[in-house]
This record gives structure tokens, sequence and C-alpha cells, in this order.
């Protein structure tokens, strides 16, 4: 028994510099310029997503949701009732995520309503028009 060695581990510790240098500070200000920030991916839970939208699909295109595909999809935003905003093609899609949530994608549609994190919305599948219905329910204002 004395002959045995302890248990050892090698594990690699990552480091990082979270005070720049005076030379890095500088570099940053004259450098500094203007970046939008795009906004346009909403994650969908697994359960959310197959209990609301996936079981309306056919099988065929929800396996090649489930296997990594882009599935576009037709979206009906009714926010205003009376003038609803139809976005077709390729602008709004879905994808599976690698923790097997789902991300819907419409760029166009969520910086034309400037949604940001703690907005109320409503989404649900229409099964009689195949389009996701989409809808402003509250909006923080910043």
């Amino acid at each position: 028994m004395s002959d045995q060695r302890p248990l050892l581990s090698m594990k690699k510790t990552f480091f990082y510099n979270f005070f720049p240098s005076k030379a890095e500070e500088k570099a940053c200000k004259i450098n500094n310029t203007s970046y939008k920030i795009i906004v346009g991916m909403l994650i969908i839970l697994f359960f959310e997503m197959f209990e609301y939208i996936l079981r309306y699909w056919t099988l065929d295109v929800a396996k090649s949701l489930e296997n990594g595909c882009s599935v576009c999809v037709d979206m009906c935003n009714v926010t205003e009732e009376n003038v609803p905003k139809k976005y077709e093609g390729g602008s709004v899609w879905f994808r599976k995520l690698p923790n097997d949530d789902f991300s819907l994608w419409c760029i166009e549609l969520f910086n034309y309503r400037r949604l940001g994190d703690g907005d109320e919305i409503g989404l649900y599948w229409d099964p009689r028009s195949s389009t996701l219905v989409f809808k402003l329910l509250s909006q923080i204002v910043s």
C-alpha cells in the first residue's frame, strides 16, 4: 500500500486578463466604431415546440428539423389586428439547437418590433393556414 502513488489530476486552467493594458485601451479608443446589435432569434424550449408546433406538422418536416435542417415557415404578425403583416419565404425559419431546444429566426420582425428581454409575446401555430401567428402583448420601454 505504501508504494502506491496518490491520484493526481491534470486540469487545464484558463486565465483571462480582465484589465487591458494602456496600449490596448488606446487602440480601442482610436478604432471606436459604432456597432449595430442585431436581434433576431427566439429560443423555444423542446417541450413547448413539440407540444404546440411540431404536433401539427407532417412527420417528414418534423424529422428534417430534428435532423438539423432549417425549416422555413410563414409567419403572420397580428399585433395591429386591422393590418396583419405576413412574413413569407426564407425570412422566417426554425433551427434545432445543440441542447435539443429550438430557435425561431425572424430578424426583420424582431428588429421592426424592437423586441428585447422582458417583452411579452404570443406565438402559436395555426393548423388551418399552416402559419405561425405572432402578437406583441406588452413591451418594456427602455
